[in-house]
C-alpha cells in the first residue's frame, strides 16, 4: 500500500514556482490534497470493513410453518429431550416471525416433551424463524449479494476519488511539467529570482527618490536661469530661423540629460556589477525568446478550461449517484437451488461512513469547481497578453520601461497575483536607463583618470589624440583631459556627452564610429562653439545624432554610410544651413544622385568630397548652384565621362576623378573656361589617349594619370607651361616623345610601371625636376646628362635591364643614397667618388 506522502508528490511542485501560483490556484491545491486524503481514507476503510450482512425472505410463511411443524414433530419423537432442547436454543431468534398461534404450538410442544421425559425446564421459548442455513452458505450468500445487489457506486466511490482527485492534480500542475513551456517557466523563475536579490536593484530603485528629489530642487533654482539662457539663445537664432529648426529643437530637448552620479553613491563589487550586466542581456534575450508567442497562456487556459469541464461532469453524476448509497437492500442471486432461497434482505456495513464522505467530497466539489469558474473568469475578463509597467515608469525614474506583450506579460500579470513587488523590481533589468547607469558605474570605476592619461598620444598632425575602441560608455575621466585635441571614439553603444566636456578646451575634433551619441543642453553649447571637425561614421541615416545639425561652427564634417537613394531627402541633414561655418563635407555613402539640399551649404562650402563605393552617380545637377566651390573629389561614383556640371564651378582648383570608369577625355576642352584649375586627377581610370585640346587648360599645374590604359601621349601635353607634376605611372607608354623638354617648370615627373626603352636627353632640360620615377621599365641605359638635374632630390631606377649607372649621378648634389632607389649591385658599381659624394651628402644631412 502506498503511503500519503509518495502520492502527495504527483501535487508537489518546486518551491521556486510558487510566485506563479495565483491564489485560486493555491486553493486548489489545498482542496486537491484533502480530497486525496478523503479518497485515500475511504479506500482504507472499504479494503478493511466493508462488507453486507444477508438473511433470507419467506415468500410463504404459512408453508414453512408447517414444514417446521413436521420438522420439530418428527425430531420430538425420534429425538432424545436433551437434543430437542438443545435444538430449539441453538436458535433462539427463529421465532421472531412466526405469528403467535404458532409460537404457542412450539411452547407446548415443548412443555409436553419435557413431562414426558420426566423433568421439567423452565427455559424460555426459542423465536425466530429455521432457515437450514450454515455458516459457510451465509458467507456465500453475502459475497454474492456484495456484488450482485450493492451497486457500483458504492464499491468503486473511494477509487473514483482517487482517479478524479490525480487527474485534477495534474492538470493543475501540467503548465510546469510540458516540455515547450517547462523550460520558459523555469528559466523566467531563475532570472526572476536573480533580479529581486541583486544588489543593483535595490541600488536603482533606493536612488531614484534621491535623484527626484535633486530634480526637484534644480527645477526650484534653476527655472529663472533657464528662462535666461533661453531669451539669451532665442534672440541668437531667431535671425537664422527656418521651417525646420524647430523639428531639430523639439528632437533635441527630447535627449533627457543623464542624473549625475551622486557623490554619496557608493561603487559597486565588481562580481556583483558583473552579475547585474548579465541579467540584463538574459532579460533582454529571453524577453525575444518568450514574446513571439503565447503557448503558456493558451496552456494555462485550456488546462482550467479542463478543470472546469472535469467539475461539472463530476458533480453531475454524483448527485445521481448519491441517493443510492443505502443501509439496505434486496438481493436475489441465482443460487436457489443452493440454498433454497430467492431472495435475501441484506444491509451495507459503509453505507453512511460512505454517505457521509461522499457529501463531504461533493462540498470540495464544488468549491474547487468555484475557484475554476473563478480562474476562467480572471483570464477573459483583462488582457493577459499585454502587461503595462505604467506605474513601475511612474514611481521611478527609469520611464523607458517597455510594456510587454504575449506569454512574457502573462507571466508578469501571474507573478502580480503573488506579489507585485517581483515585477517592479523586474522592470529595473528592462530599463535601458538602468543599463545605462549601471554601465557608467562600472566603467568610471574601471577607467580612471590614469588609465584614460596612458592612451593619449601623438598624431601625424601632431596632434594629442585618445583612440577609445568598445567600450560600453563614455568614462567620465575623459572630460577631466583638458589639453585633448582629438578623441576618437569607435564602436561604443552608448556615448553621452555631460555638461563636464566644457572643461575639454582644447577639443576641436571629434570621430564617432558607430557611436549613437547624446549631449546634454550645456554640453551642446561648448560643442557648438568649439568643434571644427566632426567624422560620423554609421550604418543608417537616422543614427547620425540630431545635434550634429546644429554645430553652427563646424568646418569640416565627415559622414561615412548608407545614404540610399530613398534616403537621400535625409541628405538634407535636417537642414544644413544652420552649419554656418561648414567649409568640407564629405559623403562616403552609395549616392545615386547629389541630394538637392546641399545647396545650402553653397554659399560657404569649398570643399566636397564624394566616395560613392562604387554605386553608378547618375544626377549632378546640385552641383551647378556650388559656385565657391574650389576642391572637388568624385571617387568610385561610376562615371563614363567627365560631369558638365563641372563646368559651372568657376572658382573649382582641384577636381578629383578617381577610380571610376572614364574611358575618353575629349570633355576636357571645357576646363579652359575654369581659368583656376590647376590640379586635375584622372588616375585609376580606363583612359586610352590624351585629346590634344588638353593644351588649352593652361592653368593647369598638376595632372595624375597614373593607373590608366594609355599607350601614347600627345605632344600637346607638354605645352602646358605651368605643370610641375605629371604623374603617368602604371600605364603603357613605349616612348616618351622629346617635347617634355618644354616643361620648364616641371618639378615631378613618374613614368615608373611603363614600357619605356630609351630616354629623351630633352628631359634632362627640366633642371627643375625634383623626383624622377623610372622604375619597373625596360630601359637599357641611363643618359649621361642626369647631371644637369641638380636639383634632382629622388630617382628611382630599380626594375629596368640597366648595365650601369652614370658617374654623372655625383653631380646632382640634392640627391642623397635614401633617395636613390635601384639594385645594390649597380650602386656598388659606381666609382669610389661618386659613392663618397652621395654618402657624404647623406651623412651631413643626418648630421643635421
Amino acid at each position: 500500500m502506498f503511503t500519503l506522502t509518495e502520492v502527495a508528490s504527483l501535487n508537489d511542485i518546486q518551491p521556486t514556482y510558487r510566485i506563479l501560483k495565483p491564489w485560486w490556484d493555491v486553493l486548489m491545491d489545498y482542496l486537491g490534497l484533502v480530497m486525496l486524503m478523503l479518497a485515500i481514507f475511504g479506500m482504507t476503510m472499504q479494503i478493511t470493513k466493508d462488507h453486507m450482512a444477508c438473511l433470507p425472505c419467506l415468500e410463504d410463511p404459512q408453508g414453512d410453518l408447517g414444514a417446521t411443524g413436521e420438522f420439530f414433530t418428527e425430531e420430538t419423537t425420534e429425538a432424545p429431550p436433551a437434543s430437542s432442547a438443545t435444538l430449539f436454543t441453538s436458535a433462539p431468534t427463529v421465532t421472531k416471525d412466526l405469528p403467535d398461534s404458532a409460537v404457542h404450538e412450539i411452547h407446548s410442544t415443548h412443555q409436553q416433551t419435557s413431562v414426558a421425559s420426566g423433568r421439567y425446564v423452565t427455559q424460555p421459548l426459542p423465536t425466530g424463524v429455521k432457515t437450514n442455513l450454515d455458516f459457510q452458505q451465509y458467507a456465500f450468500v453475502n459475497q454474492m449479494c456484495y456484488h450482485v445487489a450493492l451497486p457500483w457506486y458504492s464499491k468503486y466511490f473511494s477509487y473514483l476519488t482517487l482517479i478524479h482527485t490525480l487527474v485534477l492534480m495534474v492538470s493543475s500542475n501540467f503548465w510546469f511539467k510540458y516540455p515547450k513551456t517547462c523550460s520558459k517557466i523555469e528559466h523566467f523563475v531563475s532570472i526572476l529570482g536573480r533580479c529581486f536579490e541583486s544588489p543593483w536593484t535595490t541600488k536603482a530603485l533606493s536612488e531614484t527618490a534621491c535623484e527626484d528629489s535633486e530634480e526637484n530642487k534644480q527645477r526650484l533654482t534653476g527655472s529663472s536661469a533657464t528662462q535666461k539662457q533661453v531669451s539669451m539663445e532665442g534672440s541668437d537664432e531667431a535671425s537664422n530661423a527656418n521651417s525646420s529648426t524647430p523639428m531639430l529643437e523639439m528632437r533635441f530637448s527630447a535627449d533627457k540629460p543623464l542624473a549625475e552620479v551622486p557623490s554619496s553613491m557608493t561603487i559597486l563589487d565588481k562580481k556583483d556589477g558583473e552579475q547585474a550586466k548579465a541579467l540584463f542581456e538574459k532579460v533582454r534575450k529571453f524577453r525575444v525568446h518568450v514574446e513571439d508567442s503565447d503557448l503558456i497562456y493558451k496552456l494555462y487556459v485550456a488546462q482550467t478550461m479542463v478543470k472546469t469541464v472535469k467539475f461539472i461532469l463530476i458533480l453531475s453524476y454524483t448527485s445521481t449517484f448519491l441517493a443510492k448509497i443505502n443501509f439496505k437492500h434486496m438481493c436475489e442471486p441465482d443460487i436457489k437451488q443452493l440454498t433454497g432461497y430467492k431472495r435475501f434482505f441484506c444491509t451495507h456495513n459503509m453505507a453512511y461512513m460512505l454517505n457521509k464522505l461522499l457529501i463531504s467530497y461533493m462540498a470540495l466539489i464544488l468549491i474547487y469547481g468555484m475557484a475554476c469558474l473563478y480562474a476562467l473568469f480572471w483570464v477573459f475578463r483583462r488582457p493577459l497578453k499585454e502587461y503595462s509597467f505604467e506605474k513601475v515608469r511612474e514611481e521611478s525614474s527609469f520611464s523607458d520601461i517597455p510594456d510587454v506583450k504575449n506569454d512574457f506579460a502573462f507571466l508578469l500579470h501571474m507573478v502580480d497575483q503573488y506579489d507585485q513587488l517581483y515585477s517592479k523590481r523586474f522592470g529595473v533589468f528592462l530599463s535601458e536607463v538602468s543599463e545605462n547607469k549601471l554601465r557608467e558605474i562600472s566603467l568610471n570605476h574601471e577607467w580612471t583618470f590614469e588609465k584614460v592619461r596612458q592612451l593619449v598620444s601623438r598624431n601625424a598632425q601632431d596632434q594629442q589624440e585618445l583612440h577609445l575602441f568598445m567600450l560600453s560608455g563614455l568614462p567620465n575621466a575623459v572630460f577631466d583631459l583638458t589639453d585633448l585635441e582629438v578623441l576618437r571614439l569607435e564602436l561604443i553603444p552608448e556615448v553621452r556627452f555631460s555638461a563636464k566636456v566644457s572643461q575639454m578646451t582644447s577639443l576641436r575634433e571629434l570621430h564617432l564610429c558607430h557611436c549613437p551619441a547624446k549631449v546634454e543642453q550645456t554640453g551642446f553649447t561648448f560643442l557648438r562653439d568649439h568643434l571644427r571637425c566632426l567624422h560620423v561614421k554609421f550604418t543608417d541615416v537616422a543614427e547620425i545624432p540630431a545635434w550634429v545639425y546644429l554645430l553652427r561652427s563646424l568646418r569640416e564634417l565627415n559622414l561615412i554610410g548608407n545614404l540610399s537613394s530613398e534616403n537621400n531627402k535625409m541628405i538634407g541633414l535636417e537642414s544644413m544651413r544652420d552649419l554656418r561655418h561648414l567649409k568640407t563635407l564629405c559623403l562616403k555613402s552609395n549616392l545615386t544622385k547629389m541630394p538637392t539640399n546641399i545647396t545650402e551649404l553653397s554659399p560657404h562650402l569649398i570643399r566636397l568630397v564624394v566616395h560613392n563605393d562604387g554605386t553608378k552617380l547618375m544626377v549632378l545637377n546640385s552641383l551647378k548652384k556650388m559656385i565657391n566651390l574650389i576642391e572637388l573629389e568624385l571617387h568610385n561614383c561610376e562615371l563614363e565621362r567627365i560631369p558638365h556640371a563641372i563646368f559651372s564651378l568657376t572658382n573649382l582648383q582641384e577636381l578629383d576623378l578617381k577610380s571610376n570608369s572614364i574611358r575618353t577625355i575629349e570633355e576636357i576642352i571645357s576646363f579652359q573656361h575654369l581659368k583656376r584649375l590647376t590640379c586635375l586627377k584622372l588616375w585609376h581610370n580606363k583612359i586610352i589617349t590624351i585629346p590634344p585640346s588638353i593644351s588649352q587648360v593652361r592653368s593647369l599645374e598638376a595632372l595624375h594619370l597614373s593607373h590608366n590604359k594609355l599607350e601614347s601621349l600627345s605632344p600637346a601635353l607638354f605645352t602646358l607651361p605651368k605643370l610641375r607634376h605629371l604623374d603617368l605611372s602604371h600605364n603603357a607608354i613605349p616612348t616618351l616623345p622629346p617635347d617634355v623638354g618644354l616643361l620648364h617648370n616641371l618639378q615631378y615627373l613618374a613614368l615608373n610601371s611603363n614600357k619605356l626603352e630609351l630616354l629623351p636627353k630633352t628631359l634632362f632640360r627640366c633642371t627643375k625636376l625634383k623626383v624622377l620615377l623610372l622604375g619597373n621599365n625596360a630601359l637599357t641605359a641611363f643618359p649621361e646628362s642626369v647631371g644637369q638635374l641638380i636639383q634632382l632630390a629622388q630617382l628611382e631606377l630599380r626594375g629596368n635591364c640597366l648595365d650601369r649607372l652614370p658617374v654623372q649621378l655625383g653631380s646632382c648634389r640634392m640627391l642623397r643614397k635614401n633617395g636613390l632607389l635601384v639594385e645594390d649591385h649597380l650602386f656598388d658599381a659606381l666609382p669610389v667618388e661618386t659613392k663618397e659624394s652621395i654618402n657624404k651628402e647623406s651623412t651631413f644631412t643626418s648630421g643635421l
